[in-house]
């Protein structure tokens, strides 16, 4: 068993189909026997996921920051819910509580925790899975654009490769499960590692 974190949004706004994509995750994940580790929301794509993952018998763990709880709702059906200070403190305990990282449809946040756990990913920090799974083409411009990147020289193939892209759950889920059971360090290099690391003084 593993805890796959999944990022994905929490706005009521977006159309219901995302939100059943979520509950279809939330649902496979815990038919493989998996828990899951989330933004410990209870709105939209967020409490969907996690609440078709407990029907399933999975455990759950959310991590909120106390400011969000209001907004986003806290998921008070977790498993554990764990309210923190800040969205660093947020997303640096998901970090530490997951094997693998899954990206479903999302607005800046998600994509904000996606490229993070992908660029330590891609400079060896871990080697945990990142996969993020775009049904319907909602990524497409950035999948455009890392190509573009890579084109260009600002990121190596093997760093884009770092991220795997998945059309469907059971696609999403047999990716992280490989990874999962092969896991391979991704070695930067010193540009990279140049980059990544603040000046000193």
């Amino acid at each position: 068993m593993a805890a796959i974190c999944v990022f994905c949004a929490s706005s009521t706004r977006i159309d219901r189909a995302y939100v059943e994509l979520a509950a279809e995750v939330g649902t496979e994940l815990a038919r493989r026997g998996h828990s899951l580790v989330s933004g410990g929301g209870a709105l939209s794509c967020m409490g969907a996921v996690a609440e078709a993952a407990r029907a399933g018998g999975a455990h759950t763990l959310g991590v909120i920051p106390a400011a969000l709880l209001d907004l986003e709702v806290g998921d008070q059906g977790a498993d554990e819910l764990l309210v923190v200070d800040d969205m660093r403190t947020r997303k640096g305990l998901m970090d530490r509580h997951a094997d693998a990282f899954l990206t479903l449809p999302g607005g800046l946040g998600t994509l904000e925790e996606l490229t993070e756990v992908w660029t330590s990913r891609f400079l060896g920090m871990h080697v945990k899975p990142v996969v993020a799974l775009d049904y319907d083409g909602l990524y497409a411009p950035l999948r455009a654009q890392i190509e573009l990147m890579v084109e260009r020289g600002f990121v190596r193939r093997e760093a884009a490769a770092a991220l795997q892209w998945a059309a469907t759950v059971e696609e999403a889920f047999t990716l992280l499960e490989a990874g999962l059971a092969d896991p391979v360090r991704i070695v930067p290099t010193v540009a990279e590692k140049l980059e990544a690391e603040p000046p000193a003084g």
